[in-house]
């Protein structure tokens, strides 16, 4: 059977389906060479109303001034199937980045919400022996803000976090951002978060590519400057670091970076570009990863480092090498679109009854990208169940008043 998918140029364009899938059985123990985290996307209730209430307070003490928790529309999301698709990816022996960008941080998903998806997912990890870190932020913080409550924010998110046991990622500020006039106010605010912080953390480096109010983190817009930064500030507290992700988009300041970085602290790569080469390494070392592309790749990902530990990187680069060309699809600009793929493929997958999204953003990206997502996912072995992928897609299609035209 055959299906026909839209082309960038409009045209329309048949497409035959693989019939079987690539099976991978799930094994929970992780691979023992890399650290390996997916950072995974959340499951939107698509029928509840997000102005339908309050949230409850989600604060770990007293609120920060500008705070919006207790206020305003709530992000509505499917906890169930939330919470399935993180038991998914830890069958598989990945860890989970939990309440990240993949998780439209900020761009659907506010604080309240995550602060209650943190103490969920840490306590389902805990329950079927997953490995799980959370994001820190200071995404409760709305409009002009102070270094002071900044540093509130940080705070606040920082013992939420630590109370249920979970490892910290530092993650880069908007409101940071805004705010910071010198690399000093980086290094000062971030160098008061580590001393108090009670289990070393991941520092995040966000690129704007991903962000672009994220534009000259670390003090400036000259990435030489700012990597310099960046390293003064893991330097003055290694004991406080337990790695760093690179979310930059370029392998070779990442390279350049990690083999800066002082014994034992880890570089997690970003790059969801470049991973396989990355993560493979070269004679001077190696990235773990942290990456949103191992979403819909946690199968495959898992198999590939296990390869990589039984037999080295030959075999780990002839499985993880073809996906790429499917990774630089989701994330080509705008970049910090990519998450309406990712769910896109999680619904043709199975993991999820629909493709909605917080605030609607399954409408971020065209019908013909989509298209595009399916075919590349699906001529990876990715979907479980193909002919329910195929259905899937072509009900998309159908709604956006395409004529399948199904064939032989």
């Amino acid at each position: 059977m055959t299906i026909r998918l839209p082309g960038q140029d409009g045209t329309l364009r048949s497409y035959a389906p693989r019939a079987q899938p690539l099976r991978l059985a799930p094994r929970p123990a992780p691979p023992a060479s890399r650290t390996v985290f997916a950072a995974a996307h959340v499951v939107a209730d698509p029928c509840a109303d997000p102005h339908s209430g309050t949230h409850p307070e989600a604060h770990a003490g007293p609120p920060v001034a500008g705070s919006t928790a207790g206020r305003g529309p709530r992000s509505a999301v499917d906890w169930d199937a939330t919470l399935a698709f993180r038991r998914h990816l830890w069958s598989y022996g990945l860890g989970v980045a939990e309440a990240m960008d993949t998780a439209q941080r900020g761009t659907g998903l506010d604080w309240p919400t995550a602060a209650e998806l943190i103490r969920r997912s840490t306590a389902e990890a805990r329950s079927v022996g997953g490995t799980v870190v959370c994001g820190v932020g200071t995404d409760q913080l709305t409009g002009p803000a102070t270094l002071p409550a900044v540093r509130r924010a940080y705070e606040e998110q920082l013992a939420l976090v630590e109370d249920t046991g979970a490892r910290a990622v530092l993650m880069a500020s908007r409101a940071l951002a805004a705010t910071a006039r010198t690399p000093d106010d980086y290094r000062d605010l971030y160098g008061h978060l580590l001393r108090q912080s009670a289990r070393p953390v991941i520092l995040h480096w966000l690129g704007p590519m991903f962000d672009p109010a994220l534009e000259g983190y670390w003090g400036s817009d000259d990435l030489d400057a700012a990597t310099d930064t960046f390293l003064d500030v893991v330097h003055a507290h290694p004991d406080k670091v337990d790695g760093v992700k690179i979310s930059l988009l370029d392998a070779g300041r990442e390279v350049a970076l990690r083999r800066r970085l002082p014994p034992g602290v880890r570089c997690y790569t970003g790059d969801d570009f470049h991973y396989p080469e990355l993560i493979a390494g070269d004679e001077h070392g190696h990235s773990d990863a942290l990456l949103g592309v191992f979403d819909p790749l946690g199968p495959l990902a898992a198999e590939a480092v296990r390869a990589l530990d039984a037999t080295g990187t030959d075999a780990f680069r002839a499985l993880l090498d073809p996906t790429v060309t499917l990774a630089r699809h989701l994330f080509e600009p705008p970049t910090r679109h990519y998450k309406t793929g990712i769910v896109l493929l999680a619904w043709l997958a199975g993991h999820q009854s629909h493709f909605s999204m917080l605030g609607g953003l399954q409408s971020a990206r065209s019908l013909p990208h989509l298209a595009r997502a399916y075919e590349l996912a699906d001529g990876l072995g990715l979907f479980p169940d193909p002919e329910l992928a195929e259905a899937r897609m072509a009900s998309l299609l159908d709604v956006y008043g395409v004529d399948v035209a199904y064939g032989a």
